[in-house]
């Protein structure tokens, strides 16, 4: 496993930070099937394989997405080991869950901001991704999609943003 760190500038759009980009360049490779089920205003598809599909989706309807489901919604939509790519960037805590529900008028409920409103996409994209698929996952932690769902890690990489900042972790899975 290869463990990095590097000093960036914080961005709220996590694929805009270089190190970033580079790594999804990086595992994308011979990658047919890519998907973000939280896209965000992603700018993302200039990295990738031009012969490769990428499948975006997020709930905000103000940002130019194919789809605009619920997360758990849009992963549902596979079918079991049909996608190559996982981009996971989810809201890092509850509270970041809440305001991109109260952005949209949205009711947040507990539900919304429990441990399990995690865990549930992390069992969808076991599903979906095939035998030797990649997961990029983001977050404020190295937990990415895990070892009991036959998941293992082939590099982490910190990005220190300094000062207040929190870290970003981007952790590289591959399904066994």
């Amino acid at each position: 496993m290869e463990i990095s760190r590097e000093w960036v500038m914080p961005n709220s759009k996590t694929f805009r930070i270089k190190p970033i980009k580079n790594i999804i360049e990086k595992y994308s490779q011979n990658k047919k099937v890519i998907i973000d089920p939280f896209a965000n205003e992603s700018s993302i598809k200039e990295v990738l394989p031009k012969n490769s599909i990428y499948i975006n989706n997020d709930i905000d309807e103000e940002f130019d997405t194919q789809y605009h489901l619920e997360a758990y919604d849009f992963l549902k939509m596979f079918d079991n080991e049909s996608v190559d790519m996982v981009l996971y960037d989810p809201p890092y805590s509850p509270r970041q869950v809440s305001e991109c529900y109260k952005k949209i008028e949205r009711t947040v409920t507990m539900k919304d901001t429990q441990a399990s409103y995690f865990s549930r996409f992390k069992k969808e994209i076991a599903r979906i991704l095939k035998q030797g698929g990649i997961c990029i996952s983001c977050g404020w932690n190295s937990n990415g999609i895990g070892k009991t769902l036959g998941f293992e890690i082939i590099e982490i990489k910190l990005l220190a943003h300094g000062g207040m900042h929190n870290d970003t972790l981007v952790t590289v899975e591959r399904k066994k």
